[in-house]
């Protein structure tokens, strides 16, 4: 069954960034999200096995599955490397992700976070690939593919192994497309040649396009103003030939609306307008920033509960608009009652599970001599 990618939905809703109430999904607001977000015509709905600490398929369930049809919508999950030891647990995660979900088929299944090393390593030695057939055949999946955080090499050697592979999931925006961690535009580019469809996720970089600064924000808007930050962002990728289906973490309603309003009616970028985000990217990439997405991987198991992803938020506007005040303001919220950054032990276990590659223990180092220095 092959895909039509002119007949998917432009727009994804991500379920990893929900809106929380006292630290759990707010089930209430979730479900008028996804009312507004089918009302307007769009139906795909992005999970995985440990968003949300495990709760995110749940929310899937309550808010989408048990409120609509089964085929008004698309779902989509992930089988996570990490959680497997043996080949007995790929049966046994998939399962409880279809209890969890309340479903008896996934539109769209992938290998999640494969990139070099472990995960794909671990994928390989499970079979994972020829598993993820073999549920295909059964109509336990309806399309099969992999997320992916690797390298171009990387991503050439799998494709030539396993052309069974529908769909790739990548990390794609207009600030990471030079990227030398993340090399977006070399992975597009492979994508593109051989005709894969592709689910760009991360397109405004967890939340760092859809904040710009006045001067990049007046440099877009003098090339079509009216336009959010986000938009811009979400308009670059939707250009590109060969995006099926781009994902945004929606955690709240005001987020939603923007990013609706830019696929109705939907415009690509002319050249002047993408000149306006090359000259904005360009701005931007003059002020190094921490590369972190706020996916929040770190964050589950790390034993001093330090919450990584908002520490680097701190730290990069430290950076980016050299107002101490207000990082280090920033910063005492959001480590009252949790870990500091310089509580690190050192264990490692952040640096095992970041898609971005990020030396998060070195950086913990430096957040800690920035934000937690006597002024």
């Amino acid at each position: 069954m092959s895909i039509n990618i002119t007949e998917m939905p432009k727009l994804g809703f991500g379920l990893m960034r929900l809106p929380t109430e006292n630290e759990k999904i707010d089930h209430s607001r979730v479900c008028s999200m996804v009312d507004e977000y089918m009302k307007s015509g769009l139906n795909y709905f992005d999970t995985a096995y440990v968003y949300h600490s495990g709760t995110s398929e749940v929310a899937a369930r309550e808010c989408v599955v048990k409120r609509y049809p089964r085929d008004s919508f698309y779902l989509a999950d992930k089988l996570p490397a990490w959680e497997m030891k043996s080949a007995e647990d790929r049966d046994k995660i998939f399962s409880e992700q279809l209890e969890r979900c309340g479903v008896d088929y996934f539109d769209f299944y992938l290998l999640h976070s494969l990139e070099d090393g472990s995960n794909y390593d671990t994928y390989e030695r499970l079979d994972c690939f020829n598993w993820g057939i073999q549920k295909k055949a059964e109509g336990k999946i309806r399309h099969f593919g992999f997320s992916f955080h690797g390298t171009p090499e990387l991503l050439e050697k799998v494709l030539d192994k396993h052309p069974e592979v529908e769909f790739v999931q990548i990390q794609l925006n207009y600030l990471d497309w030079d990227n030398p961690l993340i090399q977006s535009g070399k992975l597009y580019n492979i994508l593109s040649s051989r005709n894969i469809p592709m689910i760009i996720m991360e397109p405004v970089k967890g939340g760092t396009l859809a904040s710009l600064d006045p001067e990049n924000m007046a440099i877009l808007d003098n090339a079509a103003p009216g336009r959010s930050a986000a938009s811009w962002a979400l308009r670059f990728v939707a250009s590109l030939p060969g995006v099926m289906t781009i994902l945004s973490g929606m955690s709240n309603e005001e987020q939603m609306r923007d990013n609706i309003g830019t696929f109705t009616d939907f415009t690509p970028l002319t050249e002047p307008e993408n000149n306006a985000v090359y000259q904005v990217r360009d701005k931007m990439l003059d002020t190094p920033l921490i590369g972190c997405t706020s996916c929040r991987y770190c964050c589950d198991g790390c034993p001093m509960s330090i919450s990584i992803p908002d520490i680097f938020t701190a730290l990069n506007t430290l950076s980016r608009f050299k107002e101490e005040w207000r990082a280090r303001s920033f910063y005492g919220s959001v480590t009252s009652g949790k870990g500091k950054a310089s509580d690190c032990v050192g264990c490692g276990q952040c640096e095992s599970v970041c898609p971005q590659h990020l030396e998060i223990i070195s950086l913990l180092k430096t957040a800690a001599e920035k934000l937690e220095s006597a002024e």
